[in-house]
Formats: structure tokens, C-alpha cells, sequence
């Protein structure tokens, strides 16, 4: 005889975790998608089930079927049992999925919106709110709605009428109390009629109930099979016999080794004179006395134990919660008269933000004064200040009068849209309290309050900083000012004289690297330098009809006559900047021209742009080109910012070579290596490494390093450092 136990391993197999798994990942997966369109816990569970339920099913009523043709295959061996209890675990397996366990997943969301709730309402609690008004900014974050008068079902509010928590646990309770009755009235009751019918018909055979099936004997004559016998016993003996009539024991086969607590020896069957009603109380107090026997097997009963523990302290949880639905200030979940005839106006309140982003929080409020709202709160704990409404801040904002507004009314209506988030310097007339509220905004606007949540309390310093200077010239939508290490290196000595480089940077051992070669540079003499080129260049492109025109306007531009008239149309745009060379190249009817210029002590792009745009006009409109269109005033063809072989072969800005001596026992003491060692490594890494890789100006160990270290140090575009760093290092033994 083989156990259905020994299959237990491969009825876990069958069954699975599978498909909980899928549906659990198809809830979570709707309750964060319904966050954004303010969907409840229900409808996650509804969409989720109608994603996946369908699915789900159709594996159930596979797998059921083919446990259903294992059944009906005759194979002996516990294989038609294994598959008989498989399907039926699978049927109600699928069954509980949909009910219970989907309970299960909307109380495990509804205690995670609880416990947001709870959590924002302590936070704003902390920071001096009253608790009237944090519990409405934690439940207008709950519901995510704007209207506070369109919440009907929501799980807190006075107006909560389709989720009924406290009627829901109040029908559990009373069910729960009505079991138990039952349980107490009936089971002794049961009881005695078996009691009874045994002492009446002690003389019959007891039926034998085993895994549901009851096997009974007719009632036997005990005279009738025994009497002949005791007559000829009698007559034989002469003397006078005692005979004793024992209860016949029973005996019943069972596996050694193996507990049954479902098998047991039942009432016997009663009488023809018992009523109908005593069988039927007799049978239903077996089956509640087998039931509470069954209870007594350890590791169910441990179960049980478990599971009324998890319940208490979810009922537990859930009451409390329903609680608060009730506990509110001066009554408001119940709906009175003079609150249905109150107006209700929305004012803004001052509530300091610790949260890390979400919502401007605005307080709703009643009042009977013909809708304007006194309201006061303590504003940092301290003072009291009156609470406008936000049609009032709209009037002053109108008025030209934004700089009455309070910090907390600028942030809302700059969320509402009312002021542009670029203009609040211009609205406010303060540069330093429009960045304050810019952090604030920011962190508050709910698109991107998941990734700049944390910039109105962040480190990042604004105080202290004259943004006037900043404003309409180098930086717009300023949020404040990074701290910047400024170091010096040398002093270096360059063509006789010594220079101190400023070196602005966060990048360790940057400044003092640089110093240690200044300092083996000053031992030989210092650098000599030499400059070989001065011109900075921008090349625009202009298009033509034809590549015939095109080919037209190169060859002129190119020729006396046109360099001629285009460097005096460009030297009359500025006093400084003076036109050297135009460089053409031809793609098609595409035309670049790149004009190399000379402006002065500055970079002077601004000053090259405006000579372009003048010398382009001119040769449309006076050279008999009108047939040009400008494409682009820069057609990187300069080539600005992006790494170029034009550049590095032509040069762009002021091309310089240096050169210095440094003493053999110098390289030894204070770079720690020898000459040959030196010259060897600049070779392999600089030039050949380089060569490989096959870079372009990039011949050296880390130029980029220094030249935009002193660029973010003297106030240069850092960007302009591409090209700017672009050389070669030589290095020979003298």
C-alpha cells in the first residue's frame, strides 16, 4: 500500500507559487500606475485581475484537465489517487486565489496608502502644523484631487460611503459571536444522543466511518446462534452453571505505524422508534466531534494558532484605522447642517517643507463672513500672520503688488502657474528671495518632484551671492552657486618673469602636481615661448541654387577681389577685430568659409560673429550673390568646441610653442626618475600610445587638466578647452 504522501513533493511541484506570484506582480504593478491618475486600491485590483485573470485560468483548466485524464487512465499504483486530489487542490486553489488572496493583496495596499498617510501627516505635525490642517493635506495627497468636494470614497472623509469599514468588521464580529453560539448549543446536544442511542441499543454492532465511508452489520441474535449450544452444554453438566456474557470487542485493521484521526466509531444506528430530528442531531454532532478531534493534531493545530493570531492584529490594525475616520476636530465626519451651509473659500497656509518634494499644500477652510477666511497659524513657531486666499494673492499679483505676497503664497501661485518660474526676479524684485522660491517650486511641482525633491533643503548655498550681476548676462533659472577650490601653482617662470596659475578645481593633487613641474622648470631657467599663431576663426555655411553658383562663389571669394571687399566689410563691424585670411571649401552647392581674424586681448567671438553676418550681407547684396542663403553663421567648419584635424593643423585662437632645460640631477630629485627613463615614456605613451589610439592634438599626458583648471579659474568658457588643449609634448636628452 502506498501513502499519498510519499507524492507530496510532486503535488507541491503541480501546484506551484506561480501563479500568485503573476497576479501579486500585476496588482503592484496597477497600484503604481494608478498613483498618477489617483485610482483606488480596488481598481488595481480589478484591472490587474482583468490583465492576468483570464490567463491564469486557462493554466488552472490545463493543468485540472490533464490531472482529470491521469484519473480515468486505470493505472494502478496511487497514480488515479495522486491525480484524483491534485485536481481537486488545483480547483479550489484556483478559487481561493480570487478571493481570498486577492483580499489579502487590497489589505496589504490599503495598509500602504495608511501608512503614507500617517507618515505625511506627522511630518507637517512636527514642523508646527495643526493637526486639522495636516490631516487635510494628507488626505487631499491621499485622494489626489484638487476639488476637496468631489471625494465620496475615499477611505478617510465625511462623505465615505462605498467603503463602510466599520459596518464590514461589525458584521465579522457578529458572525464570528453567532458561530461560536452555535458551536456551544449544538455540540453538547449531538452528544447526548449518542450517548443515549448507545446505552439503548447497546447490544447492536457499532458501524465503522473511515475517510467518509460508513461500513454497518444487521443487528445479530445472540441467543439465536448460541442457545442450542448452551442447551447440550447444560444437559451435559450435571451441577448448576454460571455463564457470563462479556461486550464483544472490535477489532478494526489499520497500517502499523500510521496515525488516522479521521477514523472513528460512531453512534450506533438508532432505532425505528428514534424520531428523525435525533438522527439528524446525532449525525451533525459526529461530524462536529470529528471535526474538534481532527483539531488535536499538532502541527493543524498549530496552524490555527497562527491564524488567529494574524487575524487579531489585522482586525486590530484595520479598526484603528476606521477609527480615524471618525476622530476628527469639532465633529466635521459628520456632516452637519451649518457645515453643508458654509462656503467654503481656499486659502494658503505656511507650511514649511520636509518631505522632499510634492505639492504646494493648500488648506480648505469655512467661514460665514460672506466667504473671507481669518484664519492664523504660528509661522516658524513664533508669530502669528493672517492667511490670504488665493483670489486675494491673484489681485496683488495683478496690482504689481507680488512683493507683498508671503514666501508660501509666491510658491503656490508659481505652481498654479500664475508666475513664470524664469520671471521671478522680475516679478519679485528680489534676486535672492526669487532663487529661494525657484528651490522651492522646483521641488515642489509634481513632475519632478521624485528627482529634485530634495533642492529646497538641499546644501547647495544661494545666500550671500549678488545675483544682479548674473542676471540677464551669464545664467538664467538660478537655483544658487557651487563653491569652487581656487589654488595657485608656481610661481612659474616664463620668458623671464614669474606668473602664479590660478587652477580652479576639486581634483586632488592637481595643483600641487603642476607646482612640482614649475618648480624643475624654474631650476633650468624657466620656459621660453614663442607665438607662432594669432587668429580666431568661425566658418559659416551659405547654400546656392546650383553647385555651378556655388563653384562661382568660391573661385570669387577666393580671389583678390573678394578677399579684398569681404575684410572691408568685416573690419567696419569693430575696432579690434581685423579679418587675416577666408579659407573655402565646396560640398556640393553647400559653400563653408572659415574667417580667421585677430580680436585683441579677448577671445572675441561675439565681435567675429557680428563681422560674418556683415560680410555675408555685403557679398549678397552688393557682390551679386542674391541668390545666397545663409544656412548657419557657424557650419563647424570653425571648428568651436569639437575636436577637429582643421584646428589642429591650421591652429585656431594663438598658437604657442615653449621650451624648456631642466638639469639631469633635477629630474632625479624632483621628478624621481632619470632622462632616459623620461624620454623613453614620452615616446611610448605620448606619441606612439597616442598615434595607436589615433588621436587628434592629443599628444601629450594631460594638458586638458591644467588648461581647464586655469580657464574655470579666470572666468573662460571651460568648453573651449577641446581645442585649447590640443599639443604635442617633445622630450630629447641634451
Amino acid at each position: 500500500m502506498r501513502l499519498l504522501s510519499e507524492g507530496l513533493p510532486f503535488l507541491v511541484i503541480t501546484i506551484g507559487f506561480e501563479k500568485p506570484i503573476i497576479l501579486t506582480k500585476a496588482v503592484l504593478n496597477a497600484s503604481i500606475n494608478g498613483k498618477a491618475t489617483g485610482a483606488g486600491v480596488g481598481n488595481a485590483v480589478s484591472d490587474a485581475v482583468k490583465e492576468k485573470g483570464a490567463l491564469i485560468v486557462r493554466d488552472y483548466l490545463i493543468e485540472i484537465g490533464i490531472l482529470t485524464l491521469g484519473v480515468f487512465s486505470g493505472v494502478q499504483g496511487g497514480l488515479r489517487q495522486f491525480c484524483f486530489l491534485a485536481a481537486w487542490i488545483l480547483f479550489f486553489d484556483c478559487v481561493l486565489l480570487f478571493t481570498f488572496y486577492t483580499a489579502i493583496l487590497s489589505i496589504k495596499l490599503e495598509i500602504n496608502r495608511i501608512k503614507r498617510h500617517v507618515a505625511l501627516r506627522k511630518a507637517l505635525e512636527e514642523d508646527g502644523v495643526s493637526r486639522r490642517v495636516a490631516e487635510n493635506v494628507a488626505r487631499s495627497d491621499d485622494i489626489r484631487k484638487a476639488d476637496i468636494n468631489t471625494y465620496t470614497n475615499g477611505f478617510f472623509g465625511s462623505k465615505n460611503t462605498e467603503v463602510g469599514v466599520s459596518k464590514f468588521k461589525i458584521c465579522m464580529v457578529i458572525g464570528f459571536v453567532l458561530v461560536n453560539v452555535f458551536n456551544f448549543v449544538r455540540i453538547p446536544l449531538g452528544f447526548g444522543m449518542k450517548h443515549g442511542a448507545s446505552n439503548k441499543h447497546a447490544g447492536a454492532v457499532q458501524p465503522l466511518k473511515t475517510f467518509g465511508l460508513t461500513a454497518s452489520f444487521d443487528e445479530v441474535n445472540v441467543w439465536k446462534v448460541a442457545g442450542p449450544a448452551l442447551e447440550n452444554l447444560k444437559v451435559a453438566l450435571a451441577d448448576e452453571t454460571v455463564v457470563s456474557v462479556l461486550k464483544p470487542l472490535e477489532y478494526i485493521l489499520m497500517e502499523k505505524g500510521f496515525d488516522y484521526p479521521s477514523v472513528e466509531i460512531v453512534a450506533p444506528f438508532p432505532s425505528p422508534e428514534a424520531s428523525q430530528d435525533d438522527t439528524q442531531l446525532d449525525d451533525l454532532g459526529s461530524q462536529i466531534e470529528g471535526f474538534l478531534k481532527s483539531l488535536e493534531n499538532p502541527m493543524l493545530s498549530k496552524w490555527v494558532v497562527f491564524a488567529l493570531a494574524v487575524s487579531v492584529i489585522l482586525n486590530a490594525y484595520l479598526f484603528n484605522a476606521a477609527r480615524w475616520s471618525f476622530d476628527r476636530s469639532e465633529g466635521s465626519a459628520f456632516g452637519t447642517k451649518e457645515q453643508e451651509n458654509t462656503k467654503v473659500v481656499e486659502k494658503i497656509v505656511t507650511v514649511k517643507c520636509t518631505c522632499g518634494g510634492g505639492s504646494a499644500p493648500a488648506e480648505v477652510e469655512s467661514s460665514d463672513d460672506e466667504g473671507l477666511v481669518i484664519g492664523g497659524m504660528q509661522a516658524n513657531g513664533v508669530t502669528e500672520e493672517l492667511s490670504r486666499t488665493v483670489a486675494e494673492c491673484i489681485k496683488l499679483l495683478e496690482a504689481k503688488r507680488a512683493s507683498e505676497l508671503t514666501d508660501s503664497e509666491a510658491i503656490e501661485l508659481s505652481l498654479r502657474q500664475k508666475i513664470p518660474g524664469y520671471a521671478l526676479e522680475k516679478v519679485l524684485g528680489d534676486t535672492t528671495r526669487a532663487v529661494k522660491i525657484r528651490r522651492a517650486v522646483v521641488s515642489r511641482g509634481p513632475l519632478a518632484s521624485e528627482t529634485a525633491g530634495k533642492l529646497e533643503n538641499s546644501l547647495l548655498p544661494y545666500k550671500g551671492y549678488d545675483y544682479n550681476r548674473v542676471l540677464g548676462a551669464c545664467c538664467e533659472n538660478v537655483v544658487g552657486y557651487l563653491p569652487l577650490p581656487l589654488g595657485l601653482a608656481g610661481p612659474l617662470i616664463i620668458d623671464g618673469r614669474q606668473f602664479y596659475i590660478p587652477m580652479a578645481t576639486t581634483e586632488g593633487v592637481l595643483v600641487a602636481s603642476t607646482s612640482r613641474g614649475c618648480k624643475a622648470i624654474n631650476s633650468g631657467g624657466g620656459a621660453t615661448t614663442v607665438l607662432t599663431g594669432d587668429g580666431m576663426t568661425r566658418g559659416p555655411c551659405v547654400s546656392f541654387p546650383t553647385v555651378k553658383q556655388a563653384g562661382a562663389a568660391k573661385i570669387w571669394l577666393d580671389s583678390e577681389q573678394g578677399q579684398s571687399t569681404i575684410k572691408k566689410a568685416f573690419d567696419s563691424t569693430s575696432r579690434f577685430a581685423r579679418l587675416q585670411t577666408i579659407k573655402t571649401a565646396l560640398a556640393g552647392n553647400l559653400l563653408y568659409i572659415r574667417f580667421r581674424t585677430t580680436t585683441g586681448d579677448a577671445m572675441g567671438m561675439n565681435m567675429i560673429s557680428k563681422g560674418v553676418e556683415h560680410a555675408l550681407h555685403v557679398m549678397s547684396t552688393q557682390c551679386g550673390f542674391d541668390d545666397m542663403s545663409i544656412v548657419s553663421v557657424s557650419g563647424n567648419y570653425c571648428t568651436d568646441k569639437k575636436p577637429a584635424a582643421i584646428n589642429w593643423i591650421e591652429g585656431r585662437g594663438k598658437g604657442v610653442v615653449a621650451e624648456a632645460i631642466i638639469p639631469a640631477d633635477i629630474v632625479k630629485s624632483v621628478l624621481k626618475c632619470d632622462v632616459d627613463a623620461l624620454v623613453e615614456l614620452n615616446i611610448n605613451k605620448n606619441l606612439i600610445g597616442s598615434a595607436m589610439a589615433g588621436s587628434v592634438g592629443g599628444f601629450n599626458a594631460h594638458a586638458a587638466n591644467i588648461v581647464t583648471a586655469l580657464f574655470l579659474a579666470t572666468g573662460q568658457d571651460p568648453a573651449q578647452n577641446v581645442e585649447s588643449s590640443n599639443c604635442i609634448t617633445i622630450m630629447r636628452k641634451v
